[in-house]
């Protein structure tokens, strides 16, 4: 008998499972009223939604402009209408603005994430240039002088900071994040 086979697993189905869970957990911390509000943006930015207005509206003013004059509620220019269309546009823009915030915070965390993974991946690829570098020494296997040049600058550490104030120096004023 020998060792027992580790279950292979595909690297992206387990990437998939992570990402799932993260969100998960990321929809169970917010409270009732990001998901209501998240819930109303959905059900807003629809066309059914769009097209439930525009009938409502004719609806609204034909009633208030053809049915009998004892029938109609709000005459021309329909005030009633142009009040309760004011107040809902208020109350979308809230819950649109409420969803825009969990969504920012999410890009937010997500960003950090990338960061944190570019930020490691830079330091695994660091470490293995400078082994293949030890592996080319012992194995007598002489680069070109632009690979060891290359080679030399790409596997020293980055420092971030640095990097960053470069980038700020060198990006033109007006397309700098705000």
């Amino acid at each position: 008998m020998g060792t027992p086979q580790r279950e292979r697993t595909n690297p992206a189905a387990e990437n998939i499972r992570a990402i799932v869970e993260l969100e998960r957990r990321s929809s169970r911390d917010d409270g009732w009223s990001e998901r209501f509000g998240e819930r109303v943006s959905r059900l807003v930015g629809r066309v059914q939604f769009v097209g439930l207005h525009v009938v409502a509206f004719v609806a609204w003013g034909a009633w208030n402009s053809l049915a009998a004059q004892r029938l109609r509620f709000d005459p021309y220019p329909f005030g009633l209408l142009t009040f309760l269309v004011s107040m809902e546009g208020v109350l979308i823009a809230v819950f649109v603005l409420i969803a825009q915030n969990r969504l920012s915070r999410q890009t937010d965390h997500r960003d950090h994430l990338d960061l944190q993974v570019n930020l490691l991946a830079e330091q695994e690829m660091t470490v293995v240039l400078r082994l293949l570098r030890r592996i080319c020494d012992r194995l007598g296997i002489e680069p070109d002088d632009e690979e060891l040049e290359q080679t030399r600058q790409l596997a020293e550490r980055t420092n971030v900071y640095e990097l960053m104030e470069s980038i700020k120096r060198e990006l033109p004023e007006n397309d700098r994040p705000a």
